[in-house]
């Protein structure tokens, strides 16, 4: 069999960042495919590949337009891009939540602001009818930028976010209290197809679920009827992506709540699992042996 060649987007430098993506490298060959690892401002003939993975460029919102650009070159080349561009646009921007609460399916309630006023303050914690929320930017990750407010928010951290969000959108939501007990349920899905799932819990005094910022991650076997809001969730979503990953907490009525769903460059975790490298494959395989049909 003819190998395919795949380009796994990566950052120039990934620092302290946690990945095991390489796990996929060794089933992906078995099907026939040739990693390579390129640097997502890197510039290279898109072409030159057959596919190109969006893996792990995560720096990319400090530089989202640069990186919607880069996406579109590739979707303008000969090489195919997964997950799709459409999926990619609609999900960088954390306004797909409307979209998935509009199903009928059920999120973390999320109120949304074009910029940053203290005015708006009270007006946080009135419509969530809570002491405490999360305020988030639509554009963003690994908890970078996302607050924790407690009234009264000290001046010191108006200030910053006056700075921070002067013309930049962001979303907030009520702080779910269960995040720092019980944590957050994380499930993977390969084309559709329930993977694995894993527990985040945070870092004693934290809010992020982040190994890098100290949380416990841990395989689980996640609750029967989480299962079924997951698989709902994802059944609602196309094109239907080749890989996914659903963020839920259980919201204070004890019913499971979607904090956020990652269809473009979710760490996929797949050391947890031993069968989630190759199943990944398998997804990444199908997907683009049925783009070759067409």
């Amino acid at each position: 069999m003819a190998d395919n060649t795949v380009a796994f987007l990566v950052m120039d430098d990934m620092g302290d960042f946690v990945t095991d993506f390489d796990l996929s490298i060794a089933p992906l060959a078995e099907l026939g495919w040739q990693v390579e690892t390129v640097p997502w401002r890197s510039g290279p003939d898109w072409s030159r590949f057959d596919a190109v993975y969006i893996c792990t460029p995560w720096d990319y919102p400090q530089y989202a337009d640069e990186f919607r650009r880069v996406l579109e070159a590739i979707e303008a080349s000969d090489a195919a891009l997964c997950n799709a561009l459409s999926t990619v646009h609609w999900n960088l921007d954390k306004s797909y939540l409307r979209d998935v609460e509009a199903r009928g399916d059920r999120i973390v309630p999320s109120t949304w602001y074009e910029h940053f006023s203290r005015v708006d303050v009270s007006g946080f914690f009135a419509e969530h009818g809570t002491d405490a929320v999360v305020l988030k930017p639509n554009v963003g990750g690994n908890a970078v930028d996302t607050y924790v407010l407690r009234e009264p928010v000290p001046d010191e951290t108006l200030a910053a976010l006056e700075r921070l969000f002067d013309r930049r959108r962001f979303l907030i939501q009520p702080y779910i209290e269960s995040i720092t007990t019980e944590g957050e349920y994380s499930l993977f899905y390969m084309r559709g197809r329930y993977s694995h799932a894993i527990g985040k819990v945070p870092a004693a005094g934290d809010f992020r679920v982040q190994e890098e910022h100290g949380a416990d991650i841990r395989p689980i076997d996640p609750p029967a009827d989480l299962r079924d809001i997951a698989e709902r969730v994802f059944s609602h979503i196309e094109p239907l992506p080749v890989y996914g990953r659903g963020d839920w907490v259980r919201g204070p009525d004890g019913e499971f709540l979607l904090m956020e769903l990652e269809l473009v460059e979710p760490s996929l975790y797949l050391r947890t699992d031993p069968g989630a490298p190759a199943r990944f494959a398998r997804a990444f395989d199908e997907w683009f042996q049925e783009l070759a049909r067409e």
